[in-house]
């Protein structure tokens, strides 16, 4: 039994300190900038790291609203895909398998034994393949917008490929704002929505690049491919309808639905996010 005089001198439990940081990391295209978060245990009780992959013309600035919330118990990793954000560019075309190499690259820097995934649109293209190419390596996954379109809306989407920003008049740039501002999910604060914006013009033609690479993979024949636990979120955005077609061709997929939210969901509600995430890579 403690003492009533000692009571008062029991330390106070304190909350977790998450460091975020920035910084660089090697691959075969040069260098790649790394949005991170850990916390101050140094490693030794920390839970599976997660790497989070972004969308075309996108960085990992986007997984910034949700690295506190995800990183108090585990290393969370974001980098720019290469020729986005701060990230060095391929010289030529890169395909979802050469990003997806580069990924690994940085993995075997880092000397990341095994962690879990989460990828959006591009990056969920660029996870799936990562997890057939290091069935070891990677353990879980989350797969979010992973372009499953038809022929006819692959042309449709390629059709006009310039980068924004192209037209000097700069009605391209106000056309796109629009877009983005009509199609944003519940919640989304427009800083949120300039910051991804910012990004697709820092991106330009190696954005549209990253969106060609996405519509030239085949989710039909590579996700059947995919042995590891995968959850597939479904959000009411542009690939509602698509999401029940990407379950379908996993072996061992699950599907979430989350109507509630849409495009934006990680800066809406970065916590509901979290608590996903746990649930799914901590069983």
């Amino acid at each position: 039994m403690i003492h009533a005089k000692h009571r008062n001198r029991l330390p106070i439990p304190q909350p977790a300190v998450i460091h975020v940081r920035r910084s660089y990391a090697e691959s075969r295209y040069g260098q790649i900038h790394l949005w991170t978060a850990y916390p101050s245990g140094g490693g030794f009780d920390e839970r599976m790291p997660v790497v989070c992959l972004h969308h075309s013309g996108g960085s990992g600035r986007l997984f910034g609203p949700m690295l506190k919330e995800l990183g108090s118990d585990r290393s969370i990793y974001a980098p720019d895909l290469p020729g986005h954000g701060t990230s060095d560019a391929p010289n030529g075309k890169a395909s979802v398998a050469d990003l997806a190499a580069a990924v690994g690259d940085f993995l075997d820097g880092l000397r990341l034994r095994q962690v879990d995934v989460f990828g959006y649109q591009l990056g969920a293209a660029v996870a799936a393949e990562l997890a057939i190419t290091r069935p070891q390596q990677i353990r879980r996954i989350m797969l979010w917008g992973v372009p499953a379109y038809s022929s006819q809306d692959r042309v449709t989407l390629l059709q006009h490929p310039a980068a924004i920003g192209s037209r000097e008049d700069g009605s391209d740039v106000a056309e796109e704002w629009q877009r983005m501002l009509e199609r944003r999910g519940p919640g989304v604060p427009p800083a949120a929505l300039a910051e991804d914006f910012a990004d697709r013009l820092r991106a330009g033609v190696h954005g549209v690049k990253g969106l060609a690479a996405a519509l030239d993979y085949a989710p039909s024949e590579r996700l059947p491919l995919v042995k590891q636990p995968t959850l597939v979120l479904r959000l009411k955005d542009e690939f509602w309808e698509q999401a029940p077609r990407i379950r379908g061709a996993l072996s061992n997929g699950s599907m979430l639905d989350l109507s509630d939210f849409g495009q934006g969901f990680l800066s809406a509600a970065p916590q509901r996010f979290a608590s996903v995430a746990r649930e799914f890579l901590d069983r």
